[in-house]
């Protein structure tokens, strides 16, 4: 795989902007369907999203998160429904406003710096003092020279967070990214989306850590069997849900 296939629907600076004056919120998502064969694995859902919250997203194993994710940001297009950033079809110009860190980082085979050279895609001292800020933001400006690869798993990740940061997107997906990170690598990447969102970034964040969700959660999106069961605040969702399906999943039980 070539370094700008590697990350190819995730960020495209050469291409040209959407409008700045036009807001990508709230997000509107209408009857939103992904079916393979006869099987809907995300299944009829009404969603809307509004600036200045955090949301995440929960739900079982093959709940359709991920995919969901990928519906709302443009890499898979629903097979029935409409999704409408402010008003507008999901389009390239939209999707390049919004960045993806996925569940296992993936990262150019270069150094730390030229991972993030590479999204910037400017030469010069104006560019690199960016590039050296997110680095130092992140905490890895001291590996700059570092190949990518050879960083540990919270490492890789805070690079990847970086590289999304480093486009301003109005809107960042995360889709698991503290997945079999120890305490301390976790700490720092919420602590680095927490920034973010208080800089005014829209997050949209899939978990299965409930500890996790509660520190970071404004309101939660939980999704069971590809289906849309509850949109709440996270003070109503985790004390008092609505569904059997959202109560079983925070009491541990299986619920079919």
């Amino acid at each position: 795989m070539s370094d700008r296939s590697a990350i190819a629907g995730v960020v495209d600076v050469a291409a040209a902007a959407f409008p700045s004056v036009q807001p990508l919120l709230p997000l509107h998502a209408n009857g939103v369907t992904l079916a393979v064969g006869e099987k809907r694995l995300v299944d009829g859902i009404d969603l809307t999203l509004a600036a200045h919250t955090l949301t995440v997203v929960m739900g079982s194993n093959g709940a359709g998160k991920s995919l969901l994710l990928r519906l709302l940001h443009g890499l898979l297009q629903p097979t029935f429904g409409t999704i409408r950033w402010g008003g507008v079809p999901m389009c390239e110009a939209v999707r390049r406003r919004q960045a993806l860190v996925f569940q296992r980082p993936v990262l150019l085979r270069r150094s730390v710096a030229a991972n993030i050279d590479f999204v910037l895609g400017l030469n010069g001292s104006a560019a690199r003092g960016r590039r050296d800020e997110l680095l130092d933001h992140v905490g890895l400006l001291d590996f700059a020279a570092q190949p990518a690869r050879l960083l540990s798993g919270g490492e890789q990740q805070r690079l990847a967070l970086a590289r999304a940061l480093a486009v301003e997107p109005e809107v960042l997906f995360l889709d698991e990214p503290t997945v079999s990170l120890d305490p301390a690598s976790v700490a720092k990447i919420e602590d680095i989306v927490s920034a973010a969102h208080r800089l005014g970034t829209k997050i949209v964040y899939v978990t299965h850590d409930l500890g996790q969700a509660k520190r970071l959660a404004d309101e939660v999106v939980f999704l069971h069997r590809g289906r849309l069961c509850e949109h709440a605040s996270a003070t109503r969702f985790f004390t008092n849900p609505v569904s059997a399906a959202a109560q079983a999943y925070l009491e541990g039980r299986i619920f079919l």
